[in-house]
């Protein structure tokens, strides 16, 4: 068997030739006859349909009336003043007019803590971080709902009647007695039974007491009366809704999908496969049953007395939905870290928490962002199924106003659906845009990381 072997060193290339816009638009959109063909039958179907929609959207549009007198006639063009004159219940449903001051302080708040977040030069990540991830979700639930939730039984109370107690700032003592006690006999239970299977009691008296004093900083405020009226989810719609159940499933989901790839690449047997039960089990169902069980069916399991708020159930539906989704995602992304960077870990003496988290997850969660973020995108359009189960979302919202008689006209429909389109087109485009940016640039920092190695 021969081989070609070269004797000569070859001839050097020629460098490369710097392209014009001309010649770009010559070599990628011209070259042959076949691509200039293509080319020009695109940007003429691209034409005319930007034709249609100006012509919809703006030319025949009607920009001004009071009720469907303005747009009765109109069979081609888009009927603006229905838009405006529905606008506040698209953005807020039916909540109290009186109060929309606080949705809109959420919006103000999320807008300001959030745009931080993406941009990576801005300082105090951690501290924006905890406030936007900790802090903002305790403050929209108080500022939506209105607080005070009237927490009454934790559970010994359920089983032992407990002394009656003054009750200050809307928290009552008798819950809290409870609390306490309850977390108390918990904490030494668990604590035994940890023991017996090998953990020490000083790791359980220190992790649980931390566990219940979180879950308590954080049933406080929720709890506490701060004078605002308490206004029902059932009062909510239109775009909050669909951004209360989006950011949950997006803030949700990453989370538990880290916790779930990981757990399904555990060792530990027992964890490996509840993690793969889950996973398999709400990849395997529709979210339209997911939303149906937690609405209709959850309260059937509850213990007697005890609801959870209809939003809230098709909110935890939803946040188990994405994040079994999300843990196959993030699974791709540490199949696809080298080993050598798990045997880098282990010669450094890290131990399995800090190799993940300080070497794996932040190469795996870069490998997969364009996953990541089209999981968000799908969860944010997906959010419209809520409506099946009776919540009106932005979408349900304008579909509920097409049965006012006063603005019913030809084409008062294709502009409702026409408006939810541009709303779920710029936050859709806006993820997007921002996954390329992000992928731009953990791609620049790759390469200027291995300039640094040579």
């Amino acid at each position: 068997m021969s081989g070609y072997v070269r004797t000569q060193t070859a001839a050097p290339l020629p460098p490369p030739q710097g392209s014009t816009t001309q010649q770009w638009v010559a070599g990628h959109l011209f070259g042959n006859i076949f691509n200039a063909a293509l080319t020009i039958l695109a940007a003429a179907a691209f034409a005319y349909i930007l034709f249609l929609l100006s012509r919809f959207l703006v030319f025949n549009a009607v920009w001004s009336g009071t009720d469907r007198d303005a747009c009765k006639d109109v069979l081609n063009g888009a009927c603006w003043p229905y838009v405006q004159a529905k606008f506040g219940q698209f953005i807020y449903g039916f909540y109290p007019h009186a109060e929309r001051w606080r949705p809109n302080l959420v919006f103000v708040v999320g807008a300001l803590l959030l745009a931080p977040l993406l941009v990576p030069s801005a300082p105090w990540k951690r501290l924006n971080a905890l406030l936007f991830f900790g802090v903002y979700p305790l403050l929209g639930f108080i500022l939506l709902t209105g607080g005070n939730i009237d927490l009454q039984r934790f559970l010994l109370g359920r089983f032992v009647a407990l002394p009656e107690l003054p009750a200050a700032f809307g928290l009552r003592a008798n819950f809290w007695l409870d609390y306490a006690i309850s977390s108390a006999l918990l904490t030494a239970t668990i604590a035994l039974v940890a023991r017996i299977l090998g953990t020490p009691f000083s790791f359980s008296f220190k992790v649980l007491p931390l566990c219940f004093l979180v879950l308590a900083l954080l049933l406080a405020p929720l709890d506490a009366d701060f004078g605002l009226r308490w206004v029902d989810t059932r009062e909510w719609g239109g775009l909050l809704v669909t951004l209360v159940v989006a950011v949950t499933g997006i803030v949700a989901a990453l989370p538990i999908g880290v916790l779930l790839a990981l757990g399904r690449r555990s060792e530990m047997f027992l964890v490996r496969w509840l993690s793969i039960i889950f996973i398999e089990f709400w990849r395997g169902v529709p979210l339209i049953t997911v939303l149906f069980f937690a609405t209709y069916m959850l309260p059937l399991f509850l213990p007697g007395g005890a609801s959870i708020e209809r939003l809230v159930r098709a909110l935890i539906g939803v946040a188990l939905f994405s994040g079994a989704y999300m843990a196959e995602v993030v699974r791709g992304g540490l199949q696809a870290v080298a080993r050598e960077q798990y045997e880098g870990a282990a010669a450094l003496g890290f131990g399995y928490w800090k190799t993940m988290s300080l070497v794996v997850l932040p190469q795996a969660l870069t490998h997969v962002i364009p996953g990541i973020v089209n999981n968000f995108i799908g969860l944010f359009k997906d959010t419209t199924l809520v409506q099946i189960v009776a919540i009106l979302d932005l979408l349900g919202q304008i579909r509920a106003s097409f049965a006012d008689p006063n603005w019913a006209s030809p084409t008062t429909l294709y502009t409702g659906f026409a408006f939810a389109g541009i709303i779920y087109f710029v936050f859709c485009f806006g993820m997007s845009r921002y996954s390329q940016f992000l992928e731009r640039r953990a791609g620049s920092s790759v390469l200027r990381r291995e300039a640094e190695l040579r």
